[in-house]
């Protein structure tokens, strides 16, 4: 397990105090000139995250006229950590090193004569003490910079591993959407067909009560199907799309959530078969859809009631007060809706209403006659 990284603010507050024993170390003469360049080093190094090239100009007067050395090199770091330009980089340590060599100059002149090693040692420590922050900073800001790729390439293949795993798993439910479609759904439209001949066909009473509950028994069987089908060939679903149908008892979110100023007045039970509740759900959904579309700021009434074994669900919109947006759809709406309502032996109507507005009618049989 990796450890804690030390919060910043310590380590800036650390940085100071080692810069200030530092001077407190080399600084052992009174001249204030000295003193002043050390301390304004110390004082740089807290800007050193936020502007850090001019923290590192701050320092240069220390290296120059002190032998406190370590705010120049805490900065200089600084700015090759964060810093890509590399000949800036190389200027900075140039300056650096030619500010420790000038300090050493100025009490002995004759420096300037190589012919003495221990000139050219100076030179060559001098210049090593400034390149070394450069580098490290530089090795460090790779490091950071390398720790970020392969986090970005760990997340993209995790990312491609569950796109393979959603595509393989949409593919499998593409084809048992085809294989229920085109078989199953078939099959069992030809067991509501064959039932619903021999209903009109056989005088027998026991048969065709018999025939009356395979027909009613397919058809539920045919719109259960038809939203299985529906989920299946959702490429790409989520787990939560598999959530159970909507009845009646969800007509009252549908409506606060529709974002609509809508009134609802219902009295159907709740004991209405489910494919029933279901096409009035659906019905009561896609106007709220329409209205939201094509009638923006309009008001929509909700009239849902049973008269003599007939369910109907009425959706009536008054005149938008903004013009409707153009907005993509495939029209398949209403179309939909016809279809499941004829497979329950129901109809469907929309027209516009005198007053500009628009109405949806859904008549549905609560018991399914031949």
């Amino acid at each position: 397990m990796k450890g804690r990284r030390i919060p910043a603010p310590v380590v800036d507050a650390l940085l100071i105090v080692v810069s200030l024993l530092d001077v407190w170390v080399q600084e052992q003469s009174d001249e204030p000139l000295r003193r002043a360049a050390a301390l304004l080093a110390t004082a740089a190094l807290a800007l050193r995250r936020h502007v850090p090239l001019p923290a590192f100009l701050l320092t240069l007067p220390a290296a120059l006229v002190s032998d406190a050395i370590f705010a120049p090199l805490a900065a200089l770091y600084t700015l090759a950590s964060l810093n890509r330009h590399r000949m800036l980089l190389a200027a900075c340590a140039l300056a650096l090193a030619t500010c420790d060599l000038t300090y050493w100059v100025w009490p002995t002149p004759a420096f300037t004569d190589f012919s003495d090693s221990s000139d050219v040692v100076t030179v060559t420590y001098s210049l090593a003490t400034a390149t070394a922050p450069v580098f490290l900073g530089q090795l460090v800001q790779a490091r950071r910079e390398l720790s970020l790729r392969l986090a970005e390439i760990s997340q993209a293949r995790e990312h491609e591993r569950e796109l393979l795993a959603q595509g393989v798993l949409a593919k499998e439910r593409a084809q048992l959407a085809r294989e229920m479609h085109d078989v199953v759904s078939h099959q069992v439209s030809l067991i509501a067909v064959r039932a619903g001949a021999l209903q009109v066909a056989t005088d027998d009473a026991a048969a065709h009560e018999a025939a009356t509950t395979i027909r009613q028994l397919s058809v539920q069987t045919l719109d259960e199907l038809r939203h299985m089908v529906s989920v299946l060939r959702a490429a790409g679903s989520r787990p939560t799309e598999l959530t159970p149908q909507p009845s009646l008892a969800d007509l009252r979110r549908l409506v606060d959530t529709s974002g609509i100023e809508t009134q609802l007045h219902t009295d159907l039970p709740d004991t209405l078969p489910p494919p029933l509740q279901r096409a009035v759900y659906r019905a009561v959904q896609e106007a709220l859809t329409n209205v939201r579309k094509h009638a923006p700021g309009a008001a929509a009434v909700i009239r849902i009631c049973q008269e003599d074994d007939i369910v109907h669900a009425t959706v009536t919109n008054s005149v938008p007060t903004r013009p409707a947006l153009l907005l993509p759809g495939a029209h398949h709406g209403l179309a939909g809706l016809r279809q499941r309502a004829e497979l329950l032996g129901g109809t469907v109507t929309a027209a516009p209403t005198s007053d500009g507005g628009y109405e949806l009618h859904l008549h549905l049989p609560l018991h399914q006659t031949p």
